[in-house]
């Protein structure tokens, strides 16, 4: 199972892909290969699957970009089956249950890997993408996709702030080959959107 969602490899890391559930929803899984320890990026759905995912791939612990529903329906089974859920506290309680807080700009040890948190407010108060130090990863959750941001639901405020936070923490801080890797879909590059900013804001969406 695991060569089959295989999607990136690096020195000393691996990121296995999954697409679950009537939203098609991205779940990675990012592992240390010099520790076997890994975490799982969005419990989404198919809780059989993911818990089959976190067996195979010495998952330890589950972190969740945002809390919509689409993103959180294995949590339950996930929790029960003994695996630690981390959560933004703005969308803490957008989940059934969770077992500790994501702060910004802290750092996810991952046997040696460190996966930096990065608050990106707009889809929801609490929507987090993840860095991979010393890697070109950036898993964007909802916040950024192939042709623009994450929904904001015509909420103009939402709006101006989900593009801000794209611009300051996204296109300002990472180089442009730069992997994007979205909570559903394909995956970009910040080169491959950054042109395109001033169209999404003119657009309005």
């Amino acid at each position: 199972m695991t060569q089959n969602t295989l999607h990136w490899s690096g020195t000393g890391i691996e990121v296995h892909k999954v697409v679950v559930g009537p939203y098609e929803n991205n779940v990675f899984t990012i592992r240390c290969t010099e520790t076997g320890d890994a975490v799982l990026i969005d419990a989404a759905n198919e809780h059989e699957l993911l818990l089959e995912l976190c067996q195979s791939l010495g998952v330890r612990t589950v972190v969740e970009t945002h809390g919509h529903w689409d993103h959180i329906q294995a949590i339950p089974a996930i929790r029960d089956a003994g695996y630690e859920v981390g959560v933004t506290a703005e969308d803490a309680t957008m989940l059934p249950s969770y077992d500790f807080i994501l702060e910004d700009e802290a750092v996810i040890e991952v046997g040696r890997l460190r996966i930096h948190t990065i608050h990106n407010p707009g889809h929801t108060p609490g929507s987090m993408s993840f860095h991979v130090e010393g890697t070109p990863l950036l898993f964007s959750g909802d916040t950024l996709f192939p042709g623009g941001p994450g929904n904001t639901f015509d909420n103009a405020d939402d709006f101006k702030t989900i593009i801000a936070s794209i611009d300051d923490r996204m296109f300002s801080k990472f180089a442009a080959d730069t992997i994007v890797l979205p909570g559903h879909g394909l995956d970009t590059t910040i080169g491959a959107e950054l042109p395109h900013l001033q169209e999404w804001v003119d657009r309005g969406w």
